[in-house]
């Protein structure tokens, strides 16, 4: 116990000291070292016994098994000339055009997004983003490698797959396909153009500046790079089956990735080492303290608390409470990330049994609104990792000015095409 405070307030301020860690990295420490620093502090000051604290672990379990599953595709993909060949592919098909170059990489992040879920877009899409603005010799980047962060949000709730916050919201309430485009594909197509929009026009005066390249020479496709690239094709279709049959999606992506991998190193006869050597590992013990602060406060009965204001709310103007609660869940996950905001939201709205349009409201805000700070979601930390990697960087600041200009568009548009449907 920390003298002078009750356990409530201690657990809250332990976890906002870890959150403000996280998001501002003093000393320049991953933001890893500050989500389990708080962890442990939770358990050393006797706020959280230790069993509890390690069932908060295992709760990620899913999670856990997914990022692996989808870093280590990537890091194959990338070793094997994957995103190199893809990357000529799309600086030819750009011709010269930095805009029309700009336009490809988002339909295709669009797609990977939809289809393989905002994480494997930050995982797998920003590498080759990279490779085609080497491919094409642009001298700055950043714009096209934006798309990869932003659009793994925007698009992050067309399919319940899109995002696997989406499978924690809902949980075993989750509606029909059928019911779940009725309810979200105008919402999707408006944020998703939204987005679009305001980053066209926030970056156009970088990219007229832009020279794309035209003269890139043609990379063959390696038969490894092959196996790669069917092997995220492939876990693609297992994402949509396990969602249809409403099961979890961490083991799939888990035995996919790591079936492609070895495959890959069968044929090769070796690389495990540079394979796992190279692996943002450092995302899992992220993600394993977010969850024990989940837990904590859990502990502190915020969530009875949210979820009876949230039922007396929804019960008295539906209309209003979605608004309030997609905008509030949206402006919290930059505060403490959306995947704790996520669980949080998610128990809430399944404890007060709130109406399908209030939960949708939640889940557009869990979805949308981590695209306005750079530690809003955890795609949009992995997509860090993934720059930080080729020699980029972009502070929480800089990323700030961008998402306060791109988000809440984005938030609005998506809200109220859910309120017409």
């Amino acid at each position: 116990m920390i003298a002078g405070l009750t356990p409530n307030l201690a657990t809250w301020g332990i976890a906002a000291l870890a959150t403000l860690g996280v998001i501002t990295r003093p000393f320049s420490w991953p933001e890893a070292v500050w989500a389990v620093l708080g962890a442990v502090a939770l358990v050393l000051f006797g706020l959280m016994p230790a069993g509890t604290a390690w069932e908060g672990v295992l709760k990620g379990t899913d999670v856990y098994l997914f990022l692996v599953g989808m870093m280590l595709m990537s890091e194959v993909a990338r070793k094997e000339g994957l995103f190199d060949w893809l990357a000529g592919i799309a600086v030819r098909a750009a011709k010269g055009s930095a805009t029309r170059l700009f336009t490809l990489i988002y339909g295709v992040g669009t797609v990977v997004t939809v289809f393989l879920s905002n994480d494997a877009c930050a995982v797998v899409l920003t590498p080759a983003v990279y490779a085609a603005t080497k491919a094409a010799k642009v001298e700055n980047p950043l714009p096209y490698l934006f798309i990869c962060a932003f659009i793994a949000n925007a698009a992050s709730f067309v399919l319940p797959i899109s995002n696997p916050a989406n499978l924690v919201v809902f949980a075993e309430h989750m509606p029909p396909l059928t019911r779940w485009l009725a309810m979200f594909a105008l919402p999707s197509v408006l944020a998703i153009l939204a987005t679009y929009a305001v980053l066209r026009l926030t970056q156009n005066a970088t990219l007229r500046g832009q020279q794309v390249a035209t003269d890139v020479e043609a990379v063959s496709l390696s038969r490894t790079g092959l196996i790669a690239g069917l092997g995220i094709v492939a876990t693609g279709g297992v994402l949509i089956g396990a969602s249809a049959l409403g099961r979890d999606l961490g083991l799939p992506t888990f035995a996919a990735g790591g079936l492609t991998t070895l495959a890959v190193l069968l044929m090769k006869r070796g690389g495990l080492v540079e394979v796992v050597k190279d692996v943002s590992w450092s995302v899992l013990p992220l993600v394993a303290g977010l969850f024990v602060l989940v837990e904590a406060l859990e502990t502190t009965g915020v969530l009875a608390m949210i979820a009876d204001a949230l039922k007396r709310a929804a019960a008295a103007s539906p209309v209003e409470t979605a608004w309030g609660a997609g905008t509030l869940v949206a402006l919290l996950c930059n505060l403490v990330n959306n995947l704790p905001a996520g669980l949080i939201a998610g128990a809430a709205v399944q404890t007060a049994h709130v109406p399908d349009t209030v939960a949708g409201a939640v889940l557009i805000g869990v979805d949308i609104g981590p695209n306005l700070s750079v530690t809003g979601s955890l795609a949009t930390i992995l997509w860090l990792n993934a720059i930080r990697r080729e020699g980029q960087d972009v502070g929480f600041w800089r990323f700030l000015k961008l998402g306060l200009l791109v988000m809440p568009p984005a938030l609005i548009l998506a809200l109220a095409g859910l309120l017409l449907v």
